[in-house]
């Protein structure tokens, strides 16, 4: 947990526990929250709110790898609870017996590797958002990344990403905003929630692309606008970036471009530079920018990354001056409301925020 967090009151740290829960937070980090709501221990009170309020809200909802998850998880907990010799409830050692009786199918474990997890950002605990209602949010997400399945991963500048949303909704208030590398689709989601006049998501990757539809279906956000063109509000793209043209580009014309962990591999970095340079550029589909527009009303990127190699990103940074775009950190400047404070694997510290502009010379 962050440090300087304050303490957890009795109800908030069984809510984080069941947000840890929900989210499918790796065992240790689980087990560490079920000792902090009992105050040090895995209390029988503990146990049975696992059972109780947690379980049960998955039962149901998930696949076999969410199965295999809690399997796991109550087999974790009775270990950790006959470890200091406390008392471990009936009904937990009922509930891993039934679990073990589950036979899990192979075949569906491996051809699909989904689970579903579900994100609560705790806006009625945030600073400034005191009076808001948490937004919770299901997700198909994959568990094999080693198996090139990355685009179906939840990545930690994602949840930064949309946590940065979340904290600054007057930034995306009533804005066109254009999302590359869209993922989960979870930063869509968020936009949505503060008030994005329009999301268009886009990726790459069709499977991705498909697990992204799912994903806005699942939250039941794939109704059309009021608007008179009737235009869904959230639409999902397919969006190659080598082959994406700059007519193509130019004729989307948002207002904010978003992005997470997008700089990563540096022979995709030319065409990511392409691409920013195309959405980010002052001559729109209809012509050149009008000379009484202000700079700052003027198209600006927010791009979330984890810098994993620092010659990938410094190549990034030199390709975007020579597009005349600036790349601005300003990670310190407009830090996000810690909105995922029970997401104890989610490490928010090696998260840069970036925003990119078009340079203007006067």
């Amino acid at each position: 947990m962050d440090a300087g967090a304050e303490p957890c009151s009795d109800v908030t740290s069984f809510l984080y526990l069941k947000s840890a829960f929900l989210a499918m937070e790796p065992a240790h980090f689980l087990i560490s929250l079920a000792r902090q709501a009992g105050g040090g221990s895995i209390t029988t009170k503990v146990q049975t709110f696992i059972l109780e309020d947690c379980i049960k809200d998955i039962v149901g909802k998930g696949t076999e790898l969410n199965r295999k998850y809690i399997k796991n998880i109550l087999q974790k907990l009775i270990v950790a609870v006959e470890s200091t010799s406390d008392i471990v409830v009936e009904d937990l050692y009922e509930k891993f017996a039934y679990y073990l009786t589950i036979q899990l199918d192979d075949q569906l474990l491996e051809e699909n590797n989904r689970i579903y997890k579900q994100i609560t950002f705790l806006l009625s605990l945030g600073q400034k958002c005191s009076s808001a209602m948490d937004l919770i949010v299901p997700l198909q997400c994959s568990v094999n990344m080693l198996e090139g399945d990355t685009g179906c991963a939840l990545w930690p500048s994602s949840l930064f990403l949309s946590e940065f949303i979340l904290s600054y909704q007057e930034v995306f208030s009533k804005k066109f905003c254009f999302e590359i590398g869209s993922g989960v689709g979870l930063v869509g989601i968020a936009l949505l929630h503060v008030g994005a006049s329009r999301v268009v998501l886009t990726d790459g990757d069709i499977s991705t692309l498909a697990n992204m539809k799912s994903n806005i279906e699942l939250n039941h956000l794939d109704l059309p606008s009021e608007r008179a063109s009737a235009k869904p509000m959230v639409e999902c793209k397919y969006l190659p970036w080598e082959s994406a043209s700059k007519r193509e580009l130019q004729d989307y014309g948002p207002e904010i471009i978003l992005g997470a962990d997008v700089i990563y591999d540096p022979h995709c970095i030319p065409h990511l530079v392409r691409v920013l340079s195309a959405l980010l550029s002052p001559t729109s589909s209809v012509g050149k920018r009008p000379q009484n527009k202000e700079e700052d009303e003027a198209p600006v990127a927010y791009i979330a990354t984890v810098i994993r190699n620092q010659k990938t990103f410094d190549y990034f940074v030199r390709l975007a001056a020579e597009c005349s775009l600036s790349v601005l950190d300003i990670t310190e400047m407009m830090k996000p409301i810690i909105l995922l404070p029970y997401m104890l694997s989610y490490d928010r510290s090696s998260v840069h925020l970036l925003k990119v502009s078009f340079l203007f010379c006067n």
